[in-house]
């Protein structure tokens, strides 16, 4: 033991909180999902394996143990396949990355905030009018199904068409807008709903629906309140809620890329 301490260097500390910090990303999906009793159980499962196989030597059982973890590696990749994917999205999209690859390619990011002035408009004058409106904002790969549960559109960003697709009366108004690049894409579309417990009671099935593609894509969601009229976005299974123009317009242009 002590000659294992007078051992202990800079790379074995770095070793450890590298450990730590995965088992920490690994226990807010987890938590994120509804999924933290299995997380739980997997860490007791390998502190019971570690004892076994190397503290007690018990070579049969920590044999069977070997079997079931070099399964269960496949299993978790299986269950868990959309938060892995989640994850490498996450790495490749967080603020530091970006800004190391445009340092990198020498490329300066420009202010085109003015694109998503129709659209900014629109939510204002619906949330005016106390109209819902759901809206995501993303790539063609990440709603590559999503788009097929609606109709399509595949129309430029107008503040007019925004708010007739959204008016009580219009058969698309229940669903969510697709919205790729700088066109609509489809409307009326289904989303997965989150049961993620930090969302306020007060949030109804749209703001769900809205955090629950952000908690599988890398997309942007923007809501707006039928009951209070209060604009809410939302991005990488977190939201700012009661938005004004300006605000908005800093959302979109920080987390659409």
């Amino acid at each position: 033991m002590s000659d294992y301490l007078v051992s202990f260097g800079i790379k074995d500390l770095i070793d450890i909180l590298c450990v730590a910090l995965l088992l920490f990303y690994f226990y807010k999906i987890m938590k994120r999902t509804g999924s933290l009793n299995m997380f739980i159980g997997i860490l007791v499962f390998t502190f019971v394996w570690m004892v076994v196989s190397q503290v007690l030597k018990m070579q049969l059982l920590g044999a069977i143990l070997d079997k079931l973890v070099d399964v269960g590696v496949l299993a978790i990749i299986i269950l868990f396949a959309d938060d892995i994917r989640q994850f490498f999205r996450d790495l490749g999209t967080t603020r530091s990355t970006r800004r190391l690859f445009e340092w990198l390619t020498r490329r300066k990011h420009k202010d085109d905030s003015s694109k998503w002035t129709p659209l900014i408009n629109a939510c204002e004058e619906m949330g005016r009018r106390k109209e819902g409106a759901l809206i995501v904002i993303g790539s063609n790969d990440e709603f590559r199904d999503i788009r097929k549960t609606g109709e399509r559109v595949n129309a430029d960003m107008n503040q007019l068409l925004i708010e007739n697709i959204f008016f009580k009366n219009s058969p698309l108004h229940d669903g969510a807008m697709i919205i790729i690049g700088e066109r609509i894409d489809s409307a009326a579309c289904i989303l997965p709903v989150s049961s993620s417990e930090t969302l306020p009671k007060s949030f109804g099935l749209r703001h769900r629906a809205a955090m629950g593609i952000t908690e599988r894509t890398n997309a942007v969601s923007v809501v707006v309140s039928e009951e209070t009229g209060k604009i809410t976005a939302f991005h990488n299974s977190s939201f700012q809620s009661d938005l004004d123009p300006s605000a908005l317009r800093e959302f979109l242009s920080e987390h659409v890329r």
